[in-house]
C-alpha cells in the first residue's frame, strides 16, 4: 500500500509477524485404576493402621483425637470396653445417616467392625510394651499417632469403597446444608470434644495438634493410596 504522496506506507516496510498461536491445552489429569484386590488390601490395612493410631494416642493420655475424647469419656462413665463404646458410636452415627440419605459401602462395615475389633488388642500391646509412659515417650507416642492416623486415613478413604460413619456424618450434613466442609467438620468435633470432656475425656494439646496437622498428613498419602482421587468422578 502506498501514501498519497507515492511513498509505500510504513507498515509494509515491517516485517511480517506471523499470528499467534493458541496456548496448548493443559495436560489432562491422569489417574490409575486401582485392582479390586488392592483395594480391599488397601482398606483393611488402613484401618487397622487408623485403629492403631487412637490406641496411641489414647495412650499418650496427652489428648485424644476428637471423636476418641468422647469414647474416653463414654468409657470412664460406663466402664465399657473402648470396643464396645466406638461400636456403639458408630452404630449410633449410621442411624443419622438415614434423614441424611446417606448410603454405606463395604469400606463402611469394614471401618464399623475392624476399629471396634482393633482398640483395644492395640491399647493392651502398648500397656504391655510402654506401661506408664514418660513424657518423652508419651510426645512421641501422640505425634506417631497423628501421622499414623492421616496415613491410614488417606488409605482407607482412597479404597473408595464407602466413607466411614463419622466421615459420612459430615459429608452427609455438607450436603443437605450447604455449608463448606470446614464449617461442618469443625461444629462436629467441636460438639463430640465438648461432649467428650464434659464425660471426663482427655483434651491436650495433642487433640489440638491432631485437628491441625491430620489433614496435611492425609494430603501427603493421598498421593500415594489414592491415584484415581479420594472421590469417584463422574
Amino acid at each position: 500500500m502506498t501514501t498519497t504522496s507515492g511513498r509505500p506506507a510504513d507498515d509494509a516496510l515491517l516485517p511480517a509477524v506471523p499470528p499467534a498461536e493458541p496456548d496448548p491445552a493443559p495436560a489432562p489429569v491422569r489417574t490409575v485404576a486401582m485392582s479390586p484386590a488392592r483395594r480391599g488390601v488397601q482398606l483393611v490395612l488402613g484401618l487397622l493402621v487408623f485403629g492403631a493410631s487412637m490406641a496411641m494416642m489414647l495412650h499418650a493420655n496427652q489428648g485424644a483425637m476428637p471423636w476418641s475424647v468422647l469414647d474416653q469419656g463414654i468409657v470412664g462413665r460406663t466402664g465399657l470396653a473402648y470396643g464396645w463404646v466406638v461400636l456403639g458410636i458408630s452404630i449410633l452415627v449410621m442411624l443419622a445417616w438415614i434423614p441424611l440419605r446417606q448410603r454405606p459401602g463395604i469400606g463402611t462395615v469394614a471401618n464399623i467392625i475392624l476399629l471396634s475389633l482393633v482398640i483395644d488388642p492395640a491399647l493392651w500391646l502398648l500397656e504391655v510394651l510402654l506401661p506408664d509412659p514418660a513424657l518423652a515417650p508419651s510426645i512421641g507416642l501422640a505425634l506417631g499417632g497423628i501421622v499414623l492416623n492421616g496415613l491410614g486415613t488417606a488409605a482407607y478413604v482412597g479404597a473408595r469403597l464407602g466413607p466411614g460413619p463419622r466421615d459420612g456424618l459430615m459429608t452427609g450434613a455438607v450436603r443437605l446444608t450447604g455449608w463448606p466442609v470446614w464449617l461442618v467438620k469443625t461444629a462436629i468435633e467441636v460438639t463430640v470434644v465438648v461432649v467428650g470432656v464434659l464425660l471426663g475425656g482427655t483434651f491436650g494439646w495433642a487433640t489440638v495438634a491432631f485437628a491441625l496437622g491430620v489433614g496435611p498428613v492425609v494430603q501427603v498419602g493421598v498421593r500415594w493410596f489414592a491415584p484415581s482421587g479420594l472421590v469417584a468422578r463422574g
